[in-house]
């Protein structure tokens, strides 16, 4: 599609270097009028003084809009839900929050008539993708601006150097050498010593959460209650979304839980090291995943882990608004209609110890489960089965004996193992 002048764009906007450098470029090269928006997401401390930065910085006007409870409601339970962990740790706590972020920009820029939207992601990144695929999905007749992939600024220190040039306030300095995303599920952590992944994580490093040494040295239990899979309440007292997480998020940073360090396959095709902290979210996983041990079947969870992977790399993805991943959900929704009960953990030095769950949709029976005679399951009814799911091994094992006199398994060909 051809590309014709920009009159008026809408940047996500964090008033962080980058998006506050952003907001000069863009109306130094394009000539337009900029638009800021930022989703609070729960960064807390993070949105103080925003509007009157962006004012300064050359910004026509300034959105803000809580999102939580919807990033919550609609984004963060879904996945914790199904199940989604990219690559065996990642609770996915930036890559969902993308798309909501980009859905409320598509909003905007329609309300303000903006023929365009603009983004500080950078070019080797995954969130360039989040942004634009939601965008396309949303609104394709938007045009997206991705400063990172046009402009000459390649470091931090090159836009240090732009913001000084233009006047721009900014209150990074190069002594600022992690890059992070803080939202109410989790934080993130990139770059400086992480860049090598032999360093450990500086301490100091860490935001939300103590760490296991210096966490209490006694346990502390709590008690989380479910309804269809969805975290309703918190030691008997029913809370909303936010306030829930907020409480969970404390509890989970006093006892040291949810830290994660990983090198990651990035979207893009490269590896990345970072560390996440996600202390509400990693007991509300664990809570969950213990509850549907009792609630679902054999044959569903273990289909349902299966998809689980698919649907977590759908999400880190940047593919969230796709018939996929809707499908997928429509699966995933039906598995929880009966993960309904109460479960009871205790925290303890970076661990999360069950200490009981039940359910009024419970399919463990100690009647059925016992060692003792019953009416319903008869043993002497396992011979039989035992007999059919053998059948294909013991079928091979006598072809073998009738051509060489023994199981294949009980003549192992040593040579394999021969040295010279």
């Amino acid at each position: 599609m051809e590309q014709g002048p920009v009159k008026k764009v809408v940047l996500a906007y964090s008033g962080g270097l980058d998006t506050s450098v952003i907001v000069t470029w863009l109306r130094n090269v394009y000539n337009c009028e900029v638009i800021c928006f930022t989703a609070d997401l729960g960064q807390e401390d993070e949105l103080d003084g925003l509007e009157e930065k962006a004012i300064k910085t050359g910004a026509s006007k300034l959105y803000v809009r809580d999102l939580r409870e919807e990033f919550l409601r609609d984004f963060v339970f879904p996945t914790l839900q199904a199940g989604a962990v990219y690559e065996r740790v990642y609770l996915l706590g930036t890559s969902f929050a993308r798309p909501l972020i980009a859905k409320h920009l598509v909003e905007i820029a329609e309300a303000e008539g903006a023929d365009a939207i603009a983004h500080g992601c950078t070019g080797k990144g995954n969130d360039q993708v989040r942004f634009e695929l939601t965008a396309m999905a949303l609104n394709p007749k938007l045009r997206v601006i991705a400063p990172w992939r046009e402009w000459d600024i390649r470091s931090r220190e090159d836009a240090i150097a732009y913001a000084q040039e233009f006047n721009i306030p900014i209150t990074s300095t190069l002594k600022s050498i992690y890059s992070r995303d803080r939202n109410i599920f989790h934080i993130s952590h990139e770059g400086g010593p992480l860049e090598d992944p032999w360093n450990e994580p500086p301490e100091d490093m860490y935001q939300l959460s103590n760490s296991p040494q210096s966490a209490p040295d006694e346990t502390e239990e709590i008690t989380l209650s479910f309804e269809k899979g969805i975290p309703v309440a918190l030691n008997g007292e029913a809370l909303d979304p936010v306030t829930l997480f907020e409480r969970l998020n404390k509890y989970g940073a006093k006892h040291g839980i949810g830290r994660v360090d990983m090198v990651e396959n990035r979207l893009v095709g490269m590896k990345s090291h970072g560390v996440y902290e996600t202390p509400g979210g990693t007991i509300v996983r664990a809570a969950h995943q213990a509850l549907e041990s009792l609630c679902l079947d054999k044959a569903v969870m273990h289909y349902k882990d299966f998809v689980a992977v698919k649907y977590a790399e759908l999400v880190y993805n940047g593919q969230w608004y796709t018939r996929l991943r809707e499908a997928l959900d429509a699966f995933m929704q039906e598995t929880q209609q009966t993960v309904t009960g109460d479960v009871r953990l205790k925290l303890y030095k970076g661990n999360i110890i069950l200490a009981g769950r039940r359910s009024p949709y419970s399919l463990y029976r100690e009647d059925y489960a016992s060692f003792g005679h019953m009416d319903i399951y008869d043993q002497t009814d396992a011979e039989g089965f035992i007999h059919m799911l053998g059948l294909p091994m013991k079928v091979d094992a006598l072809l073998s004996i009738d051509g060489t006199g023994k199981s294949r398994y009980r003549q192992p060909d040593y040579t394999r193992f021969k040295r010279d």
